[in-house]
């Protein structure tokens, strides 16, 4: 079954999908969205014409003519794009409570440990070979579900202080978020670390305070030996020093040599030397961890980090299955209301799956 066809079959199916306190007409009244009833009459024909938009792959026009066929409405794809338009902050809030349902879900649980993998990807508009848009996402491990969105425009950088964490959680990320504010952040909510450093870009000093040089450490290394060290980060006047550890091992031959690769090629591309730095870091993973050695081993950490894939092929899902890496249109507004179809999509897509797994033939 195509998206259409969902959509006009299955739509009863779909709403009953929704957080029953999130009501569709007051929250879009109170939201300033409706400010007519005209054409379009309720909360939820704007919402089924925006997931129809965006999901069905349907050009503005085609949606309109859709939803005359339907018997939804009677308006042109300029009014339907007004209606959009306007829709954004309340279609945000409603992605909102569709998440806190899972956090509410996870509490019943009684689970007092939980697992969070976070990352970004990026979003093109129409003739745009760069980054115009950029979706962080957070993601349960042990469901393999997504539990915390946020889409920016370009100038929103990566940061675990992006995300909501509870005490018990521990945050899986890639270097883009080994910085001092998003680490802190972490750690004044109660939760736990562990991020990929690339040896540069976080100072790290030892247990006598010393400011401990990577490279240096890095040429001591013997063969496949594991390096599990007390450290702390360097305090600076916005942010206290984190007491950590530093897990360093040695890359296979292969992923090594594919790495220093890629970064002899970035150098040439930009018309300059290779950082020997960088070079040597290519043959090693280097992990800042704040789970105290007795709760968790320097191979548990690095096994745990290697599951961090999981939520590169969530990503890959959604470019594949919803085509979210671009929008159709220029206009911030239209394209907020399109990149937020989709991501409310997905979230009822996991939810169908996880229903229909769970029901027993």
């Amino acid at each position: 079954m195509d998206a259409l066809s969902f959509f006009e079959t299955q739509w009863e199916c779909l709403l009953e999908m929704l957080p029953e306190s999130f009501d569709l007409e007051t929250t879009f009244r109170q939201s300033g969205a409706l400010k007519r009833r005209r054409a379009i009459r309720c909360a939820g024909t704007l919402l089924r014409l925006a997931l129809v938009w965006a999901v069905g792959g349907l050009s503005l026009r085609a949606t309109a003519a859709w939803a005359q066929v339907q018997d939804l409405a009677r308006l042109s794809d300029v009014a339907l794009l007004k209606r959009l338009r306007q829709a954004g902050p309340w279609l945000g809030d409603l992605l909102t409570a569709v998440l806190g349902l899972r956090l509410e879900e996870r509490a019943l649980e009684g689970c007092r440990y939980r697992v969070r993998l976070v990352d970004a990807t990026t979003v093109s508009q129409p003739g745009s070979r760069g980054t115009d848009y950029r979706i962080h996402l957070g993601m349960d491990l042990s469901h393999l579900s997504i539990n915390s969105l946020e889409v920016t425009d370009c100038k929103g950088g990566e940061s675990l202080a992006r995300f909501a964490v509870s005490a018990g959680d521990l945050i899986v990320a890639d270097r883009g978020y080994s910085h001092r504010r998003g680490l802190s952040s972490v750690l004044a909510a109660g939760g736990d670390f562990l991020v990929r450093i690339n040896g540069q870009n976080l100072p790290l000093e030892d247990v006598h305070q010393q400011r401990l040089e990577i490279t240096e450490l890095l040429q001591q290394i013997q063969g496949m030996e594991v390096l599990d060290l007390e450290v702390r980060t360097v305090a600076s006047r916005q942010f206290p020093s984190l007491p950590a550890r530093l897990i360093v091992a040695r890359k296979p031959e292969e992923a090594a040599e594919k790495e220093r690769r890629k970064i002899l090629h970035e150098a040439s591309r930009k018309g300059r030397q290779a950082d020997p730095r960088s070079l040597l870091a290519a043959s090693f993973v280097l992990l800042l961890v704040s789970v105290p050695r007795q709760q968790m081993t320097a191979e548990a950490a690095l096994e745990l980090y290697r599951l961090r894939w999981q939520i590169e092929m969530m990503f890959k899902r959604l470019k594949g299955l919803l085509d979210l890496g671009h929008v159709p249109v220029k206009d911030p507004q239209l394209a907020q209301i399109y990149i937020l179809a989709k991501l409310l999509a997905a979230l009822l897509l996991e939810n169908l799956t996880r229903d229909f797994l769970a029901f027993s033939p």
